[in-house]
């Protein structure tokens, strides 16, 4: 049941195909929203059949799904590069590199404001918000790490007030426009840094 369980060879037809139908599910999924989109017109779109489709998901749910995760791990590769740079300029508080990390996921669902949009507008397959948490869940415990590696205290109090304002901050970022949006990227930065504490070990 897992396709985690077995990688399979997917050929470059297949792998085509593939890409072609999650192209496809997004601008339905950005046109109609989620709830109201069908299958039909995702393989209309594609080009594709629906046979096509239920060779490489499992309906329209799947597609959501990865398109979420390939989202998620472009941020991922943004948020890295992010602290890779700045500990590259010499900075090496961990509070501070998880503030640049937030601000670099901020930028980047601005820069892909329609595909973000997608998955913090509550438009979503069932239990979808519970995987939105279990990921700032997950962002949260590689935070810790990045404080114990730096043998730094580690602030629980900062890291949930953090992890939760992403969500309700990424919500606000997408529906503006880039300059707006910009602005209010900064803003939350500049309030996080005035989280950071006075006092170090």
């Amino acid at each position: 049941m897992d396709k985690t369980d077995k990688p399979t060879r997917v050929s470059p037809r297949g792998a085509a195909t593939r890409s072609a139908l999650l192209r496809a599910a997004a601008q339905v999924f950005r046109t109609v929203g989620f709830a109201k989109a069908g299958v039909s017109e995702v393989v209309a779109v594609a080009g594709a059949s629906v046979g096509s489709l239920y060779h490489h998901f499992t309906g329209k749910a799947d597609l959501y799904l990865a398109l979420y995760e390939e989202f998620q791990q472009r941020q991922q590769e943004r948020t890295h590069q992010a602290v890779v740079d700045a500990r590259a300029r010499g900075e090496s508080d961990p509070t501070r590199l998880m503030n640049l990390a937030a601000r670099a996921y901020l930028l980047g669902c601005i820069e892909e404001r329609d595909t973000a949009r997608l998955f913090f507008s509550g438009d979503g397959p069932p239990g979808f918000d519970y995987q939105l948490r279990a990921r700032l869940t997950q962002w949260t415990d590689r935070n810790v790490a990045l404080f114990r590696k730096a043998d730094e205290p580690v602030d629980e109090a900062l890291l949930i007030v953090v992890s939760g304002a992403m969500l309700l901050a990424v919500a606000e970022v997408v529906r503006r426009d880039d300059a707006d949006a910009r602005q209010l990227a900064d803003d939350i930065t500049r309030l996080l840094t005035k989280l950071e504490p006075e006092h170090r070990g």
